[in-house]
């Protein structure tokens, strides 16, 4: 499996490095997994939701 560091993750959602470690360290990234003092992420690892916006229910 490929991995990329929390830097390549930052760069592809658009995000900051620090988000990224604090995501990691909260275990919303699935696979990500920490080596020595660097976090390791799957390539195709998703960005998880944002948790501080609210769904709508658009059914009602």
């Amino acid at each position: 499996m490929n991995y990329m560091s929390a830097q390549e993750a930052a760069d592809k959602w658009g995000i900051t490095k620090r988000r990224v470690q604090v995501l990691c360290s909260e275990n919303r990234i699935e696979g990500a997994e920490k080596m020595g003092n660097m976090w390791i992420i799957p390539k195709d690892a998703n960005k998880p939701e944002d948790r501080r916006t609210k769904k709508e229910n658009k059914g009602t």
